[in-house]
């Protein structure tokens, strides 16, 4: 049963639980003391041995059900069909031979036989490497094959060839038998495609979706943005806080310990660390929630409010026409539900952002420092009124940088009533960002800069 174990672990990498080599030893011994014989005692001790998280166990025990679930065969024959499965398939006017074993176990329904039979045809066409959903029927045939399908087939033509009513009639029981293993080996295979492509399919939808223009995303492929979004964030967060740590460890300054030494007959009694200073940014968020760049907002603050390790604060704004602070509702409500309410509030309104400028300088310009980093996201265009660079100048030079998020392109900047082209000069950096994968790398370039050497 060592490979069984072993394909356990494989399915429970493939569903993104954990397993270092340490671990996979723990879990061997485990088994090796408890058997397998009990199956609650077996699934807690693997449990114990494996799951680290919350999440962990909740994707171990979905493994652990599909992979040790054996169904029976269905669509089975009676069991007073038996008597008429005698004479052997081969005897009936066959051409001599003992008959394939597979037509033997269909027409004697040996369930035991089959799903044997199958598990190891399933080993021989390596089943276990599918990777994607689109493989299932390929697989199928595969395994089918393998457990003598082609046989199965031939005998059944030949059965069919001799004309005689009882020949006739065991092809037909035959033939009925061959569309419930068909049956099964799908069942058989969407369980493998379950344990082992569920998450490279996760992936590959992952993968679209970060390149996919957030002002685009479909209402039914929110819920997995936003998954997306805090595995990015969290993603960041552990990169982040593994620096802060290091610099608390230091590093050995060579010369400062030499010196200190001199006075101990250079032994070194006084260790002297270098450290690394890493400090955790400081950043407001303004974001235009007008109804062109509502979701892009969404998905910043999300981004933003996902990195709580390593911000150590952080101001949220909303406007259309005024401004307002929504830390409020994004402390106290869920992040849909905010933004449902941050829309009704000062939503869909004419965007103005000199009158937006004016209402945070004259309540929250105080509040930027050289530590502080603005974060805007908005497409700059102000239906024609003043955009007030003078409090665009005020913001950029109080600040320690000032990055501006637009999700349109860059050729339509300066177009129309976009003004962009004119807050491009008071920004640090000003990029197009309508991407998940886009907003990831500019997050990131923003923690970056606050960690010196």
């Amino acid at each position: 049963m060592q490979g069984a174990l072993e394909e356990f672990l494989r399915a429970l990498r493939a569903s993104e639980v954990r397993v270092s080599p340490a671990e996979a030893i723990d879990a061997h011994r485990a088994v090796a003391e408890i058997g397998y014989a009990d199956r609650e005692l077996l699934k807690d001790a693997l449990c114990v041995t494996l799951a680290k998280t919350a999440d962990e166990v909740e994707r171990f025990d979905i493994c652990f059900d599909t992979f040790f679930t054996r169904e029976e065969f269905k669509d089975a024959p009676p069991p007073e069909a038996k008597a008429q499965q005698n004479p052997s398939p081969a005897n009936e006017g066959g051409e001599g031979g003992e008959a394939p074993p597979l037509a033997e176990m269909l027409l004697n329904n040996d369930a035991i036989g089959l799903t044997q039979a199958m598990e190891a045809a399933a080993a021989r066409a390596r089943a276990s490497d599918i990777r994607l959903n689109t493989q299932r029927n390929l697989l199928t045939r595969r395994v089918l094959d393998e457990m003598g399908l082609r046989e199965l087939e031939a005998l059944i033509n030949r059965l069919r060839e001799m004309g005689l009513p009882r020949d006739q009639a065991l092809a037909e029981r035959l033939a009925e038998r061959r569309e419930a293993l068909f049956v099964e080996a799908q069942r058989f295979v969407d369980r493998q495609s379950k344990l082992y492509a569920s998450e490279t399919a996760r992936r590959l939808r992952e993968r679209i979706l970060v390149d996919q223009k957030l002002t685009s995303i479909e209402p039914e492929e929110m819920r997995s943005m936003e998954a997306l979004v805090r595995r990015m964030a969290k993603r960041l967060a552990t990169k982040y806080s593994r620096k802060r740590h290091r610099a608390k460890r230091g590093k050995l300054d060579v010369r400062r310990t030499i010196r200190k030494s001199m006075g101990y007959g250079g032994v070194p009694f006084d260790i002297v660390w270098k450290t690394e200073t890493v400090e955790k940014p400081k950043i407001i968020a303004i974001c235009d929630v007008s109804r062109s760049v509502a979701a892009a907002a969404q998905f910043l603050l999300l981004f933003l409010y996902s990195l709580n390790e390593v911000v150590d604060k952080l101001e949220a704004f909303a406007f259309s026409d005024r401004m307002v602070s929504v830390n409020d509702l994004l402390d106290d409500e869920t992040l849909e539900q905010a933004i449902a309410q941050i829309l009704k509030r000062i939503g869909f309104r004419p965007t103005d952002y000199g009158r937006a400028l004016a209402d945070f300088c004259d309540h929250h310009l105080d509040d930027l420092d050289r530590h502080t980093t603005v974060i805007i996201l908005g497409d700059g265009r102000s239906n024609y009124v003043n955009p007030r660079l003078d409090l665009m100048k005020q913001i950029a030079e109080r600040s320690r940088a000032v990055i501006w998020l637009n999700p349109e392109p860059e050729t339509y900047w300066g177009q129309g009533d976009s003004r962009m082209d004119a807050y491009q000069r008071f920004c640090h950096v000003a990029k197009s960002c309508n991407t998940l994968k886009q907003l990831e790398r500019i997050i990131e370039d923003v923690l970056r800069t606050y960690s010196t050497h």
